[in-house]
């Protein structure tokens, strides 16, 4: 588990940007954005090799300990050992996703007013967060 950041008050409008690098070994690693770790509006989950995924992009949504539908991305521009950008702009009905050269929407399936809670746990360093 990496960092916790709590009380970050994303509106629409606004975007996360999330910087690190990626362990030579990876397997995967998660970014949760959310009101709290129990309501995650986007549980974002890149794998190398897990869970029978193999460098796919998988999102979700989580109601204290209920998954919602599981949304494959099968673009992957990520890299073992290699760094990454994220960005993550959140909007009225979903948040958008902003990849090396690809992006993708996620629904806001809890209607969250606000995005006040973002962890990494996984095979990710964190090397810098900001917001706008």
């Amino acid at each position: 588990q990496g960092p916790v950041c709590t009380n970050l008050g994303l509106k629409p409008g606004q975007r996360l940007t999330v910087k690190g690098k990626i362990a030579p070994n990876a397997k995967s690693f998660i970014m949760n954005l959310g009101k709290d770790s129990t309501l995650l509006g986007l549980h974002f989950n890149p794998r190398f090799d897990a869970h029978g995924d193999v460098n796919t992009i998988v999102c979700n949504s989580k109601k204290v300990e209920e998954w919602g539908a599981e949304h494959r991305e099968t673009v992957f521009p990520f890299q073992k050992g290699g760094t990454a950008e994220i960005t993550f702009g959140v909007n009225q009905n979903d948040v958008t996703v902003h990849l090396p050269g690809h992006q993708f929407t996620f629904p806001n399936r809890l209607n969250l007013p606000v995005f006040d809670y973002f962890d990494t746990q996984g095979d990710f360093t964190l090397q810098s967060i900001s917001w706008e």
